[in-house]
Order: C-alpha cells, then structure tokens, then sequence
C-alpha cells in the first residue's frame, strides 16, 4: 500500500491532501484552508487532524510531495520546508510538484488530450505561465515550461510559439486556458481563435498534487529530502524603469516580430539540428547522439524563428555542475547573440536545479569558442589529453572549463 502526504501553499490557499494506492484502486482525501497569511501556523495542524481522521501513521507514509511553486516567495518556502523537515524525520523520499503542472491537470480531467495553457497572478500585472498536452499514453507532457510574462503579453507569446506546439501535439483535439492568471487586465484580450475557456478561477491544490505525485512516484521521479528545492522565475521583486523596458531579471517577453523563440527541443527539431551540427562541427554529433540525449532527459533547448531552426544546445544535469555537451548555431546566425541567449538559459535551467557552476570542453584550436567562453566568465580547470578525434588518426587535447556561479 502507498501513502503519499501533498502539501500546497503557493497561492492564499493552504491545502493538503493524502493519496493512498493499494492495488488498482485509488482515493484521495483533500482539506484547505483559505487566507493570505497563517500558512506556516496552519500547515502542520491541518496534516496531523488529516491522518488522524484517515487513519494512517505518519509512520506509514511512502513519501511527502510539497508544492514547488512558482507561487508566492514565502508561501513556496513553508510547503518545501515543512516537507523537507518530515522527509529527514521520516527518512521518506520527496515529489517536488510544480504549480502550473498541479493546475494543468485538473483541466486535462475535464478536457482530455487537449493542449493546455495554465497561468496563475504573479503579482504587479505579470503571470506564471506554462503549456502542456495531456497525452493519453505519457499524461502531462511539457510543451512550454514554466515563464514570467507581463500579463498584456500573454496573447502575443502565445500566437508566436502556438504553431510549434500544435506541431508537438498533433493529437490534440483542441486549446483550452486554465488558471487565475487570465483574469489579469488583458491576459485574454487576443488569444488565438478556437481556445476554450476552462476553471478560470483555477488554482493549484494539495490533490493535483497528489495525482501528479504518484505518476512521479511510479516513475522514480522522487528525491532525497535535502535535494528539494523551491521553483522560482522571479529572481528580484524590484527592477527600476530601465531595467524593466530591457525585460531584465529573467523574465521573457513576447516576440517583436524577427526574434527567435526559445523552446525545448524534441524529436522534431533532430533533422535541422543535426544539419547545423553536421555545417559547423569538424567531428558532429550523430542523429543517434542526439536521440539518446533527450531520451536521457537531457537539458535541450532550440532557437527558433518562425520555421527556421536558429541554434540549439544539450546538458546534462550533474549533482553539482551542469555539463554542456553541445551548443550550435547556424552559420548565417552566428555573432547575433544566439549562442548567448541559449547559454543563458542553460545557466537558469542549472541553478534552478541548484548546481554551483557549468563545466564543458573546447578544442585548444577553436579560438572563437575559447574567446566567447572567456567572456562569459569561464576559466580553464584542466585539460583532457587526446580527448576529441583530429583526423588522419590524429587526436587532439581537451580544455576543460568551468564558469562558478556568484553564490553570495
């Protein structure tokens, strides 16, 4: 028998639930307490009268999942504190549960292999927003991962990558949005023809949570108490005029038209990334090579603008480093900041996952590369002896470089 314990305190809504599996039957149990303030009070009270009333020991728990936000800064640090401190009492795994997720799924219930478009209020007119399909065979799959926009430009981020999506998903049966966040001025004002409206008061709760826990459960996707963490998109409350009118602190905007778009890569993107690998590398990778990397779980991103294919780059998540193992972009692309950009999101995806630093390895004769990586703070650490292939049977060294993230 399972019994996994979800806590959720993004929102005003404090809830938890409790999810127990035996055999093929299912059943959850929900209790929510609404309010702005009193979360950390109210948390632990609420799961003890939760166990006791279902009859289960703490004891008996299989794992706790908490929350992970994006939510408010407070209310996301009580869900993974309370959880991280029962998971090292109890010596039971944790299932980190995004908000957005935990929103999607209660309308992937209601309309099923739908693409789904969750936002929740951000605060000061911007959404957390994210998109999904609910794919019959592998549930929730992300087609959009989690972003900060101002709420005006939901709309317009949503008609730039919307084709991309509907290509991923061809499945689908339709567009739904769901979530608090279109309520925000103007959030819906130019959605793209076709979009239905779901719970548009729509917050994540304890008992999405939980259903998304135990796909995660059986899937092992847990982790040890000490490795949760809180998801954050907005790195600081305040930013003066100028740095709001350039879109910094980490927050996307919509495409003026002639950007690229930044978007995970899948399998549809293989055939133009392996043109470019195969134009700009003296010794590329393989079609194979990149399939196993995003079966893998890699880290993979494209650039993309309209159809055309920009530049793209794969890591992989270490315990304490993420390793860059590619980053290209097209030849007619190059010295336009692309690489850039792209290295910028491999650095948000790695401290979000609280890795301290990014390691790679350059050949010793590509002195664009030494020079770019220089610039964006790397120092050499080590060098790797005839570690890439030269031709003519020849081999060639290995620089190792690293880039430490400021961590004060």
């Amino acid at each position: 028998m399972t019994h996994i314990l979800a806590l959720e305190t993004s929102t005003t809504t404090c809830s938890v639930a409790l999810l127990t599996e035996q055999g093929s039957s299912t059943t959850v149990v929900q209790r929510q307490l609404e309010g702005t303030a009193g979360h950390a009070a109210s948390l632990l009270p609420m799961v003890t009268a939760l166990l006791a009333d279902c009859g289960v020991g703490r004891g008996s728990l299989s794992a706790v999942a908490f929350g992970q936000g994006p939510g408010a800064f407070t209310g996301i640090r009580v869900a993974c504190g309370v959880a991280q401190g029962m998971g090292l009492a109890l010596q039971i795994p944790l299932l980190p549960v995004g908000a957005l997720p935990a929103v999607a799924v209660q309308a992937a219930q209601r309309l099923p292999q739908h693409l789904i478009l969750a936002a929740l209020d951000a605060r000061m007119d911007e959404a957390y927003f994210a998109a999904y399909i609910d794919d019959a065979a592998s549930g929730l799959v992300v087609l959009q991962p989690p972003v900060l926009l101002p709420a005006s430009q939901l709309s317009a981020f949503i008609e730039q990558r919307l084709p991309l999506w509907r290509a991923r998903s061809p499945k689908a049966l339709g567009v739904c949005y769901v979530g608090e966040g279109w309520g925000l001025t103007g959030a819906t004002a130019s959605l793209p023809l076709g979009c239905v409206a779901d719970d548009l008061l729509a917050r994540p709760n304890a008992q999405a949570v939980a259903a998304l826990a135990l796909r995660g459960w059986h899937t092992g996707q847990s982790v040890l108490p000490e490795q949760a963490a809180p998801l954050y998109l907005r790195d600081r409350v305040a930013f003066t005029v100028a740095e709001r009118a350039l879109g910094e602190g980490g927050n996307p905007r919509a495409l003026t038209p002639g950007q690229a778009a930044l978007v995970p890569m899948t399998t549809v993107d293989l055939v133009e990334a392996l043109e470019i690998e195969r134009a700009v590398q003296s010794f590329p990778w393989t079609l194979k090579n990149f399939e196993d990397a995003l079966a893998a779980g890699y880290e993979a991103w494209v650039l993309r603008q309209g159809s055309e294919l920009l530049g793209f780059c794969i890591a992989m998540q270490a315990p304490d480093v993420a390793h860059i193992l590619v980053i290209a972009v097209s030849r007619a692309h190059q010295r336009q900041g692309y690489a850039r950009q792209l290295l910028a999101q491999i650095t948000r995806s790695a401290q979000a996952q609280g890795a301290e630093g990014l390691l790679l390895e350059v050949r010793p004769s590509n002195h664009a590369a030494l020079a770019f990586y220089a610039f964006e703070g790397f120092n050499q650490i080590g060098v790797r002896r005839d570690y890439y292939p030269a031709g003519r049977g020849e081999r060639e060294d290995a620089y190792v470089l690293k880039k430490t993230f400021d961590q004060s």
